[in-house]
């Protein structure tokens, strides 16, 4: 079960996004306080004097094993939420986007079978290794197969993004597993003065493993990027393919698998093994609370403002002419600006109201929304230049900075109102409910770009009589080929993101603002199974 330890994701979504909503990330998670014998043994280790506390240096190596753990659960999560839908916007419409969108959703539901994961095991092999051994052995044959022959169904005529989408949604259901089982190991893994580095590793690792299979695969993936900056003889492929790349983690992944099976070994603990029932009796015990009831609706509705800036903007702006490099190389800017921006962000949301930051950042994300529509309307036709770049990377900077101060906010509101006798539960579902909101309304949202979209070729097909809607590259194609022109009439981005932010806007006004003031002012007290005054509560 995922129960002790918080998880990351918002993997923001797509390249603009994490949100993994999906990746992705909910990391950064925050150590809730602990009830029990727990509580006892963490009081006591804080009590102790500084000669007897275990040095950190003795847990480099377990902290460089779970960092390594992490970051290779995000490298499916990267391909199957960043790289891969890039690639294949190149040929496929919204509407098979949509379909491929439907393999990240195991990652927002595992709370569904953590307490399976956590109470059943091989005590020969170890509580956590007993997932986690057949897991990465199954991750790595996978990418080992599907690096093989990717490449050659990408350049088929007709993608079977079919296939696709049932491959990549295997391995984030497998990742999605295995995270669980790695959450509940960093408890043991680690010595109790250093088990707050769990959540650095864990961090660190998802965040490298997902930037390194989207941001820096789609940057040197692209032959222009390499010709202008890696190469002095112009080709026209970048230095790395997506099969090769695909089977070097598999590889990888094979590698780790055997070192944890001959040279890691596991000191399990049986003894804190939750009954199944009980848990699940927990979660739905804490989901039929009045006050929770309101605020799970707040957590399924409060993205859908803002989805459609998150989950197409980045496609839109490539499918306008911006290049995957320039993209790519915007979010390399970005990105140690998120560090910072975190930092402060977590500053701002430490006072009494913490959701007081989160409600200020709604409106930002959702201007962000609007200025991402202009800027796909006003890309320029005859290519990217330098001040319409500086503009790409300030809409990209803005927007992820909220979206980090809207994760830092919420994340400091699930530590303040989360039961310290069931923390991990506790926290597991909310953050699950909160991913689960920025999951959901994708599939619809691709979906809906294609039904609005209209764009007919001047020609009907030879064959059929049937007029060609240029939906995607193949249709666009075939129009040309026919000696017709695509008219593009109605682009269905601009309704859908529009409609998006009209929602988004009137829940905002109409029910999340008043319903979060009510529900943030409640004692911390009325959010829990056992009301009563907690030890330093005020």
């Amino acid at each position: 079960m995922e129960s002790r330890q918080r998880r990351t994701s918002e993997g923001r979504e797509a390249l603009l996004g994490r949100e993994p909503d999906d990746v992705p990330s909910d990391s950064g998670s925050e150590d809730v306080p602990l009830a029990g014998p727990a509580a006892g043994k963490a009081d006591a280790a804080a009590a102790a004097p500084a000669a007897r506390r275990v040095p950190l240096s003795r847990d480099y190596g377990n902290i460089a094993l779970l960092a390594l753990l992490y970051l290779l659960q995000g490298v499916p999560l990267g391909l199957s939420m960043g790289s891969v839908p890039f690639l294949l916007k190149a040929k496929l419409g919204y509407g098979d986007l949509a379909l491929f969108s439907l393999s990240s959703y195991p990652y927002s539901l595992k709370l569904l079978w953590s307490p399976i994961v956590d109470s059943t095991f091989i005590k020969s092999l170890g509580r956590r290794k007993s997932w986690i051994v057949p897991i990465q052995a199954i991750l790595g044959i996978t990418l080992i197969v599907l690096g093989s022959r990717i490449d050659g169904m990408l350049a088929q005529d007709k993608i079977p993004v079919g296939t696709l989408a049932i491959v990549f949604t295997a391995m984030v259901l497998l990742c999605a597993t295995q995270d669980i089982a790695v959450d509940g190991w960093a408890l043991t893994l680690l010595h109790e003065d250093n088990k707050t580095y769990a959540s650095t590793a864990q961090t660190i690792g998802l965040n490298t493993g997902y930037f390194m299979s989207f941001t820096i695969f789609l940057a040197l993936n692209s032959p222009e990027l390499c010709n202008r900056y890696l190469r002095s003889t112009p080709l026209d492929v970048g230095i790395i393919q997506l099969g090769p790349f695909i089977q070097f983690w598999g590889i990888i992944f094979m590698i780790c698998n055997a070192w944890l099976v001959f040279f890691q070994k596991e000191t399990s603990d049986f003894s804190d093994v939750d009954d199944i029932k009980e848990v699940y009796k927990t979660m739905a015990r804490i989901c039929m609370m009045p006050q929770m009831k309101e605020f799970i609706v707040v957590m399924l509705v409060a993205k859908l403002g803002f989805m459609a800036n998150d989950a197409i903007t980045g496609l839109k702006l490539l499918e306008r002419g911006f290049s995957k490099e320039d993209l790519a190389l915007a979010v390399l800017i970005d990105f140690p600006l998120q560090i910072v921006f975190g930092y402060y962000a977590a500053k701002w949301s430490a006072g009494r109201r913490p959701l007081r930051p989160w409600l200020f950042a709604f409106y930002g994300r959702l201007l962000a929304a609007v200025l991402g529509m202009a800027m796909v309307y006003y890309t320029p036709s005859t290519g990217v230049t330098p001040s319409f770049f500086a503009v790409v990377i300030a809409g990209i900077v803005f927007s992820s900075f909220m979206s980090t101060l809207q994760f830092v906010s919420m994340g400091s509101f699930f530590t303040r109102i989360s039961d310290p006798a069931i923390g991990g539960t506790y926290m597991t579902l909310l953050n699950t409910l909160s991913n689960l909101g920025g999951t959901w309304p994708k599939y619809f949202i691709f979906a809906a770009v294609d039904l609005f979209t209209d764009a007919p070729c001047s020609v009907a097909d030879a064959t059929s009589g049937a007029t060609i809607k240029c939906l995607d590259e193949p249709a666009k194609e075939r129009c040309a080929a026919l000696g017709g022109t695509c008219e593009m009439r109605a682009d269905g981005y601009y309704a859908v993101n529009i409609a998006c932010v009209v929602v988004g806007l009137a829940t905002l006004l109409f029910f999340i603002k008043p319903t979060i003031s009510k529900l943030e002012v409640l004692p911390a007290r009325t959010w829990r199974l056992v009301h009563g005054k907690s030890k330093g509560e005020e």
